[in-house]
Protein backbone atom coordinates (compact mmCIF):
# COMPACT_ATOMS: atom_id res chain seq x y z
CA UNK A 1 0.00 0.00 0.00
CA UNK A 2 1.43 3.38 -0.97
CA UNK A 3 1.06 6.90 0.36
CA UNK A 4 2.98 9.62 2.12
CA UNK A 5 2.80 8.34 5.69
CA UNK A 6 6.29 8.58 7.08
CA UNK A 7 6.68 5.16 8.67
CA UNK A 8 4.90 1.87 9.43
CA UNK A 9 2.68 1.87 6.32
CA UNK A 10 -0.35 -0.38 6.52
CA UNK A 11 0.36 -3.63 4.72
CA UNK A 12 -2.51 -4.91 2.64
CA UNK A 13 -4.29 -4.92 -0.67
CA UNK A 14 -7.95 -5.18 0.33
CA UNK A 15 -10.32 -2.35 -0.65
CA UNK A 16 -11.42 -1.87 2.96
CA UNK A 17 -7.86 -1.30 4.19
CA UNK A 18 -7.21 1.10 1.31
CA UNK A 19 -10.28 3.06 2.40
CA UNK A 20 -9.03 3.16 6.00
CA UNK A 21 -5.61 4.28 4.81
CA UNK A 22 -7.09 7.11 2.75
CA UNK A 23 -9.19 8.20 5.72
CA UNK A 24 -6.07 8.35 7.90
CA UNK A 25 -4.51 10.91 5.57
CA UNK A 26 -7.45 13.22 6.29
CA UNK A 27 -8.00 12.35 9.96
CA UNK A 28 -4.36 12.89 10.82
CA UNK A 29 -4.50 16.57 9.88
CA UNK A 30 -7.46 17.27 12.16
CA UNK A 31 -7.73 17.67 15.93
CA UNK A 32 -10.76 15.38 16.18
CA UNK A 33 -10.95 12.59 18.75
CA UNK A 34 -10.83 9.17 17.09
CA UNK A 35 -12.25 5.86 18.33
CA UNK A 36 -10.61 2.85 16.65
CA UNK A 37 -12.65 -0.32 16.99
CA UNK A 38 -11.92 -3.92 16.10
CA UNK A 39 -11.02 -7.33 17.45
CA UNK A 40 -7.81 -7.89 19.39
CA UNK A 41 -4.78 -8.15 17.15
CA UNK A 42 -6.19 -6.22 14.18
CA UNK A 43 -3.63 -3.40 14.40
CA UNK A 44 -5.51 -0.67 16.24
CA UNK A 45 -2.35 0.70 17.88
CA UNK A 46 -0.58 0.86 14.51
CA UNK A 47 -3.43 2.94 13.12
CA UNK A 48 -3.23 5.29 16.12
CA UNK A 49 0.49 5.76 15.54
CA UNK A 50 -0.09 6.47 11.86
CA UNK A 51 -2.68 9.13 12.70
CA UNK A 52 -0.22 10.77 15.09
CA UNK A 53 2.66 10.59 12.61
CA UNK A 54 0.58 12.24 9.91
CA UNK A 55 -0.56 15.06 12.18
CA UNK A 56 0.93 18.47 12.99
CA UNK A 57 1.85 16.93 16.36
CA UNK A 58 4.12 14.30 14.78
CA UNK A 59 7.25 15.67 16.48
CA UNK A 60 5.55 15.87 19.88
CA UNK A 61 4.96 13.05 22.40
CA UNK A 62 2.87 9.98 21.57
CA UNK A 63 1.83 8.56 24.95
CA UNK A 64 0.13 5.18 25.19
CA UNK A 65 -2.00 3.96 28.10
CA UNK A 66 -3.35 0.39 28.24
CA UNK A 67 -6.49 0.92 30.29
CA UNK A 68 -7.09 -2.83 30.70
CA UNK A 69 -3.67 -3.43 32.24
CA UNK A 70 -4.16 -1.10 35.21
CA UNK A 71 -6.22 -1.68 38.33
CA UNK A 72 -9.04 0.70 39.20
CA UNK A 73 -6.99 2.07 42.09
CA UNK A 74 -4.07 2.97 39.80
CA UNK A 75 -5.70 4.11 36.57
CA UNK A 76 -6.65 7.59 37.84
CA UNK A 77 -3.12 8.27 39.07
CA UNK A 78 -1.70 6.89 35.81
CA UNK A 79 -3.85 9.19 33.69
CA UNK A 80 -3.84 12.37 35.78
CA UNK A 81 -0.84 12.02 38.10
CA UNK A 82 -0.75 12.46 41.87
CA UNK A 83 0.66 14.77 44.51
CA UNK A 84 3.18 13.71 47.12
CA UNK A 85 1.45 12.08 50.09
CA UNK A 86 -1.90 11.76 48.33
CA UNK A 87 -2.00 8.02 49.14
CA UNK A 88 0.18 5.34 50.68
CA UNK A 89 3.25 4.97 48.52
CA UNK A 90 3.01 8.42 46.92
CA UNK A 91 6.46 9.49 48.11
CA UNK A 92 6.79 12.20 45.47
CA UNK A 93 4.73 14.13 42.94
CA UNK A 94 4.18 12.26 39.71
CA UNK A 95 2.92 13.59 36.40
CA UNK A 96 0.17 11.62 34.69
CA UNK A 97 0.00 10.54 31.07
CA UNK A 98 -2.19 13.48 30.02
CA UNK A 99 0.37 15.89 31.41
CA UNK A 100 3.21 14.04 29.69
CA UNK A 101 1.31 14.13 26.39
CA UNK A 102 0.83 17.92 26.48
CA UNK A 103 1.26 19.26 22.94
CA UNK A 104 1.10 15.75 21.49
CA UNK A 105 -1.19 12.74 21.34
CA UNK A 106 -2.45 10.33 23.99
CA UNK A 107 -3.61 6.88 22.92
CA UNK A 108 -6.09 5.24 25.30
CA UNK A 109 -5.93 1.58 24.37
CA UNK A 110 -8.78 -0.67 25.60
CA UNK A 111 -10.76 2.40 26.64
CA UNK A 112 -13.82 0.17 26.95
CA UNK A 113 -12.32 -1.30 30.13
CA UNK A 114 -12.31 1.96 32.10
CA UNK A 115 -14.29 1.86 35.37
CA UNK A 116 -17.25 4.23 35.65
CA UNK A 117 -15.50 6.38 38.26
CA UNK A 118 -12.69 7.19 35.82
CA UNK A 119 -15.06 7.60 32.87
CA UNK A 120 -16.53 10.69 34.56
CA UNK A 121 -13.11 12.32 34.93
CA UNK A 122 -12.06 11.41 31.40
CA UNK A 123 -15.23 13.02 30.07
CA UNK A 124 -14.28 16.27 31.80
CA UNK A 125 -10.81 16.19 30.25
CA UNK A 126 -12.29 15.68 26.80
CA UNK A 127 -14.70 18.56 27.34
CA UNK A 128 -12.42 21.06 29.05
CA UNK A 129 -8.85 19.74 28.63
CA UNK A 130 -8.31 20.30 32.34
CA UNK A 131 -7.96 18.11 35.45
CA UNK A 132 -6.41 17.90 38.92
CA UNK A 133 -3.80 15.41 40.01
CA UNK A 134 -4.93 12.87 42.60
CA UNK A 135 -4.70 14.64 45.96
CA UNK A 136 -4.21 18.02 44.29
CA UNK A 137 -6.26 21.21 44.23
CA UNK A 138 -4.60 23.02 41.34
CA UNK A 139 -6.34 22.69 37.98
CA UNK A 140 -4.01 21.84 35.14
CA UNK A 141 -4.76 22.56 31.50
CA UNK A 142 -3.31 20.61 28.59
CA UNK A 143 -3.43 20.57 24.79
CA UNK A 144 -3.73 16.90 23.87
CA UNK A 145 -5.09 15.01 20.85
CA UNK A 146 -7.01 11.97 22.10
CA UNK A 147 -7.08 8.68 20.21
CA UNK A 148 -8.81 5.68 21.73
CA UNK A 149 -9.31 2.01 20.87
CA UNK A 150 -11.43 -0.87 22.09
CA UNK A 151 -12.53 -4.37 21.14
CA UNK A 152 -15.54 -4.11 23.48
CA UNK A 153 -19.17 -3.79 22.40
CA UNK A 154 -19.67 -0.30 23.84
CA UNK A 155 -23.29 -0.10 22.74
CA UNK A 156 -24.07 -3.17 24.81
CA UNK A 157 -22.07 -1.79 27.75
CA UNK A 158 -24.09 1.45 27.56
CA UNK A 159 -27.40 -0.45 27.58
CA UNK A 160 -26.21 -2.40 30.64
CA UNK A 161 -25.15 0.75 32.48
CA UNK A 162 -21.42 -0.07 32.41
CA UNK A 163 -20.38 2.72 30.05
CA UNK A 164 -21.37 6.35 29.86
CA UNK A 165 -23.17 7.31 26.68
CA UNK A 166 -21.89 10.88 26.81
CA UNK A 167 -18.29 9.63 26.99
CA UNK A 168 -18.94 7.30 24.08
CA UNK A 169 -20.07 10.19 21.89
CA UNK A 170 -17.10 12.30 22.96
CA UNK A 171 -14.68 9.54 22.02
CA UNK A 172 -16.24 8.53 18.72
CA UNK A 173 -16.23 11.84 16.87
CA UNK A 174 -14.35 9.98 14.14
CA UNK A 175 -15.03 6.20 14.35
CA UNK A 176 -12.72 3.82 12.50
CA UNK A 177 -13.70 0.15 12.30
CA UNK A 178 -10.80 -2.21 11.61
CA UNK A 179 -12.04 -5.50 10.11
CA UNK A 180 -10.72 -8.87 11.27
CA UNK A 181 -8.23 -10.63 9.03
CA UNK A 182 -10.78 -13.29 8.02
CA UNK A 183 -12.81 -10.54 6.32
CA UNK A 184 -9.88 -9.22 4.28
CA UNK A 185 -8.31 -12.36 2.85
CA UNK A 186 -6.43 -10.36 0.20
CA UNK A 187 -4.21 -9.01 2.97
CA UNK A 188 -2.96 -12.38 4.28
CA UNK A 189 -0.33 -13.00 1.58
CA UNK A 190 1.14 -9.46 1.65
CA UNK A 191 1.28 -9.61 5.44
CA UNK A 192 2.99 -13.02 5.39
CA UNK A 193 5.60 -11.73 2.94
CA UNK A 194 6.09 -8.59 5.02
CA UNK A 195 6.67 -10.53 8.23
CA UNK A 196 8.87 -13.15 6.55
CA UNK A 197 11.07 -10.39 5.17
CA UNK A 198 11.22 -8.69 8.55
CA UNK A 199 12.09 -11.78 10.58
CA UNK A 200 14.47 -13.19 7.98
CA UNK A 201 16.42 -9.94 8.21
CA UNK A 202 16.39 -10.01 12.01
CA UNK A 203 17.60 -13.63 12.16
CA UNK A 204 19.96 -13.63 9.14
CA UNK A 205 17.88 -16.33 7.44
CA UNK A 206 16.18 -16.89 4.10
CA UNK A 207 13.06 -18.86 5.02
CA UNK A 208 10.17 -19.16 2.54
CA UNK A 209 6.87 -21.08 2.48
CA UNK A 210 5.88 -23.83 0.07
CA UNK A 211 2.77 -23.41 -2.08
CA UNK A 212 0.91 -25.95 0.07
CA UNK A 213 1.87 -24.15 3.27
CA UNK A 214 0.81 -20.82 1.80
CA UNK A 215 -2.53 -22.30 0.72
CA UNK A 216 -3.15 -23.71 4.18
CA UNK A 217 -2.50 -20.38 5.88
CA UNK A 218 -4.84 -18.66 3.41
CA UNK A 219 -7.66 -21.01 4.50
CA UNK A 220 -7.11 -20.39 8.22
CA UNK A 221 -9.48 -17.95 9.96
CA UNK A 222 -6.79 -16.29 12.14
CA UNK A 223 -8.73 -15.69 15.39
CA UNK A 224 -5.76 -13.69 16.72
CA UNK A 225 -5.74 -11.61 13.53
CA UNK A 226 -2.56 -9.82 12.38
CA UNK A 227 -0.86 -10.33 15.75
CA UNK A 228 -1.30 -14.11 15.49
CA UNK A 229 -0.05 -14.11 11.89
CA UNK A 230 3.01 -12.09 12.88
CA UNK A 231 3.80 -14.45 15.77
CA UNK A 232 3.36 -17.46 13.48
CA UNK A 233 5.79 -16.07 10.88
CA UNK A 234 8.38 -15.20 13.51
CA UNK A 235 8.25 -18.68 15.06
CA UNK A 236 8.51 -20.33 11.64
CA UNK A 237 11.59 -18.29 10.75
CA UNK A 238 13.29 -18.83 14.11
CA UNK A 239 12.58 -22.59 14.32
CA UNK A 240 12.93 -23.55 10.64
CA UNK A 241 15.83 -25.88 9.84
CA UNK A 242 15.40 -25.61 6.07
CA UNK A 243 14.97 -22.66 3.74
CA UNK A 244 11.55 -23.77 2.53
CA UNK A 245 8.92 -24.73 5.12
CA UNK A 246 6.52 -27.38 3.84
CA UNK A 247 3.71 -29.36 5.42
CA UNK A 248 6.18 -32.21 5.90
CA UNK A 249 8.98 -30.30 7.65
CA UNK A 250 7.01 -28.05 10.00
CA UNK A 251 9.26 -27.26 13.00
CA UNK A 252 8.61 -29.68 15.85
CA UNK A 253 7.84 -26.84 18.22
CA UNK A 254 4.91 -25.84 15.99
CA UNK A 255 3.50 -29.24 15.00
CA UNK A 256 0.57 -29.12 17.46
CA UNK A 257 -0.25 -25.55 16.38
CA UNK A 258 -0.32 -26.55 12.69
CA UNK A 259 -2.35 -29.67 13.43
CA UNK A 260 -4.99 -27.36 14.87
CA UNK A 261 -4.75 -25.07 11.84
CA UNK A 262 -5.19 -28.01 9.46
CA UNK A 263 -8.17 -29.28 11.46
CA UNK A 264 -10.09 -26.00 11.59
CA UNK A 265 -9.15 -25.09 7.99
CA UNK A 266 -10.89 -28.13 6.51
CA UNK A 267 -14.05 -27.21 4.65
CA UNK A 268 -17.22 -28.63 6.24
CA UNK A 269 -17.64 -31.15 3.41
CA UNK A 270 -14.00 -32.24 3.67
CA UNK A 271 -14.27 -32.51 7.46
CA UNK A 272 -17.42 -34.61 7.13
CA UNK A 273 -15.68 -36.84 4.58
CA UNK A 274 -12.66 -37.16 6.87
CA UNK A 275 -14.87 -38.05 9.85
CA UNK A 276 -16.73 -40.62 7.77
CA UNK A 277 -13.46 -42.19 6.61
CA UNK A 278 -12.17 -42.28 10.20
CA UNK A 279 -15.37 -44.02 11.37
CA UNK A 280 -15.05 -46.61 8.59
CA UNK A 281 -11.42 -47.36 9.45
CA UNK A 282 -12.33 -47.76 13.10
CA UNK A 283 -15.14 -50.16 12.22
CA UNK A 284 -12.67 -52.27 10.22
CA UNK A 285 -10.12 -52.20 13.05
CA UNK A 286 -12.73 -53.13 15.64
CA UNK A 287 -14.01 -56.05 13.56
CA UNK A 288 -10.51 -57.41 12.98
CA UNK A 289 -9.70 -57.14 16.68
CA UNK A 290 -12.86 -59.02 17.73
CA UNK A 291 -12.16 -61.75 15.20
CA UNK A 292 -8.54 -62.20 16.39
CA UNK A 293 -9.52 -62.23 20.06
CA UNK A 294 -12.21 -64.87 19.52
CA UNK A 295 -9.82 -67.04 17.48
CA UNK A 296 -7.27 -66.86 20.32
CA UNK A 297 -9.76 -67.38 23.17
CA UNK A 298 -9.20 -63.77 24.25
CA UNK A 299 -5.51 -64.32 24.97
CA UNK A 300 -4.33 -60.80 24.21
CA UNK A 301 -0.69 -61.71 23.44
CA UNK A 302 -1.76 -64.27 20.82
CA UNK A 303 -4.30 -61.90 19.28
CA UNK A 304 -1.61 -59.23 19.13
CA UNK A 305 0.74 -61.53 17.22
CA UNK A 306 -1.98 -62.21 14.65
CA UNK A 307 -2.59 -58.48 14.15
CA UNK A 308 0.96 -57.21 14.53
CA UNK A 309 0.13 -55.36 17.81
CA UNK A 310 1.89 -55.46 21.16
CA UNK A 311 -0.11 -56.78 24.13
CA UNK A 312 -0.31 -53.20 25.43
CA UNK A 313 -1.80 -52.00 22.13
CA UNK A 314 -4.37 -54.81 22.20
CA UNK A 315 -5.35 -53.91 25.78
CA UNK A 316 -5.71 -50.24 24.79
CA UNK A 317 -7.92 -51.04 21.80
CA UNK A 318 -10.10 -53.41 23.86
CA UNK A 319 -10.70 -50.52 26.24
CA UNK A 320 -11.14 -48.05 23.37
CA UNK A 321 -13.90 -50.12 21.76
CA UNK A 322 -15.36 -51.28 25.10
CA UNK A 323 -15.09 -54.97 24.16
CA UNK A 324 -15.90 -57.98 26.34
CA UNK A 325 -15.74 -61.75 25.69
CA UNK A 326 -19.01 -63.28 24.62
CA UNK A 327 -20.73 -65.25 27.32
CA UNK A 328 -21.04 -68.96 26.47
CA UNK A 329 -24.45 -69.97 25.22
Amino acid sequence: MTGDLRSNPLVGASPIMKDIYNDLLLVGRSKATVLIRGESGTGKELIAKLIHEHSPRANCPFIKVNCAALSESLIESELFGHEKGSFTGAVQMRKGRFELADGGTIFLDEVGDLPLSVQVKLLRVLQEMSFERVGGVRTLSVDVRVLAATHRDLEKAISEGRYRQDLYYRLSVIPIQVPPLRKRLEDITPLMMHFLTKFNAENQKNVALSKEMNALLLRYHWPGNVRELENCMERLVVLARENVVTLKNIPKGMSAYFNDIQEVSLKPSARKKKDSLTDSMQDIEKGALIDALERCAWVQAKAGRLLGYTPRQVAYKIKKYNLFPREPV
